[in-house]
């Protein structure tokens, strides 16, 4: 869960890719078989390559209950050397609700509605740690400064584990046993 919502978190610009419900099975498969290589003991290297379209195909059919409520038409853009862009509409009423207004002073507060969240960066992965470095983020267009995006990031995280959300500049346990994540246009190889 980590490892997706630092993914939509930090990556937020659409792609253009077509997603299909075969493409999803394919991405499930492929995070299953992760799953069980981590669980088993083995001294080479395992590489498993996933595409854009699958992981996107993912997010639309197949990753609902792990996506915040209030988060919709999430993609994600996978770029050479590790830059990564996303997409997602966010309902900026629900933070605004529980969170209160902020006075003049809080771009939250001339914020309404369920609007288009996009953001860029690069995703640094070795020795089993993961950074997100984010270079952009906009709301419907708009350049917002990094702790705007942190506040709706950090809003949407929380959970009893993760009391304060997550932070989008921290490092972050890359799961499963994974070692790195190899980031090329359109895909991406998970080594173990």
């Amino acid at each position: 869960m980590r490892m997706l919502a630092a993914a939509l978190a930090g990556s937020l610009a659409i792609a253009a890719v077509n997603v299909s419900r075969e493409q999803a099975e394919s991405f499930q498969r492929k995070l299953t078989q992760i799953v069980q290589q981590a669980q088993t003991s083995n001294e080479r290297e395992r590489r498993t390559l996933v595409t854009e379209g699958e992981v996107n195909s993912y997010l639309r059919y197949k990753a609902g209950d792990q996506i915040p409520v209030g988060v919709t038409d999430t993609s994600i853009g996978i770029q050479p050397q590790g830059r990564l862009n996303g997409r997602a509409i966010v309902d900026l009423d629900v933070i605004r609700q529980r969170k209160g207004s902020g006075g003049w002073f809080d771009p939250m507060s001339y914020l309404t509605g369920r609007l288009p969240i996009t953001a860029s960066g690069v995703l640094h992965t070795a020795d089993g740690m993961g950074r997100f470095e984010l270079t952009s983020a906009e709301v419907s267009g708009i350049p917002i400064p990094k702790t705007f995006l942190q506040e709706i990031v950090t809003f949407y995280t929380r959970t009893s584990s993760t009391p304060d959300g997550i932070n989008i500049d921290a490092p972050f346990e890359l799961p499963a046993e994974i070692r790195r994540i190899d980031v090329e246009q359109a895909q991406a190889t998970v080594v173990q």
